[in-house]
């Protein structure tokens, strides 16, 4: 049976995110499949997971089919992804921040897809989360990259601070969906042709593939995200040190974020 525990977290709880995954799912497979390589859906098979930042629960029902046990952690929406996933009885949902949470076990697998660089501290958040993978198990994240995603960081990030984040969730909702429609003028014209210097060229491959409203929620993310900090390859490097992991995986995803894997050392 499913249920719910409470833990109290020290990040400040942000409406931000209840209000995105109220309004917005993620319904595409084939990007979870791609952000956790090398692994697959088969390697959850009968496994205790520990799913760190569950949002609205699209991920949580990709997995919990395969998985033993799946633990949902999130500081603000548990109870929409409970919700969203009633008829699954593997799946235990924990209100807590996962920079500072213990929940006093180890699991098989730890994954947190989207969520650790929009944490107060990314480091401390990482090396929580590692406390809670067991030896022999894995380690599993997909993070934004500072490597291209200069206009974002420095353009997009402004405005947004500035006069965005004051907006009606419902009005903001509206922009992002005009700014959609308006990219897929240069999507399917320009970014059609060779010119692989243009910024977001491979990201805006995979834009074609999703529906609009999923194409919807990517834009929506970059102008309701209270905070973003972008990871850069050094960074995440240094989160799957060899001294910690073994058949460590880092790759760039599409020129704008990193997934990465990594199985932790069993002490000799």
């Amino acid at each position: 049976m499913s249920m719910t525990e409470n833990i109290s977290g020290q990040q400040v709880k942000q409406s931000e995110w209840l209000e995105q995954w109220t309004l917005l799912q993620d319904n595409e497979l084939f990007l979870f499949k791609d952000w956790i390589l090398p692994n697959t859906l088969e390697d959850f098979r009968d496994k205790e997971v520990l799913e760190c930042g569950c949002g609205g629960g699209q991920h949580t029902s990709f997995i919990a089919p395969y998985a033993k046990s799946v633990t949902a952690v999130d500081l603000n929406t548990t109870e929409l992804a409970q919700e969203r996933n009633k008829k699954s009885v593997n799946i235990n949902y924990v209100e807590a921040d996962i920079a500072k949470m213990d929940l006093k076990k180890k699991f098989d697998i730890v994954f947190s897809i989207g969520v650790i660089h929009h944490t107060d501290d990314p480091d401390m958040t990482v090396e929580n989360l590692k406390k809670h993978v067991k030896e022999g198990g894995r380690f599993i994240v997909w993070v934004y990259s500072k490597e291209g995603n200069a206009l974002v960081k420095y353009g997009v990030e402004p405005l947004r601070k500035m006069f965005l984040k004051n907006m009606s969730r419902e009005n903001l909702l509206g922009l992002s969906k005009a700014v959609t429609a308006a990219l897929y003028i240069p999507v399917y014209t320009l970014y059609m042709l060779p010119f692989k210097f243009l910024p977001f060229y491979e990201y805006f491959g995979n834009f074609r593939k999703m529906t609009f409203e999923r194409n919807n929620l990517n834009v929506f993310d970059k102008l309701n995200a209270p905070q973003v900090d972008f990871i850069s390859k050094e960074r995440i490097e240094k989160w799957f040190s060899r001294d910690e992991f073994e058949n460590v995986s880092i790759n760039p995803y599409k020129g704008v974020s990193w997934s990465a894997s990594g199985v932790r050392k069993i002490s000799k």
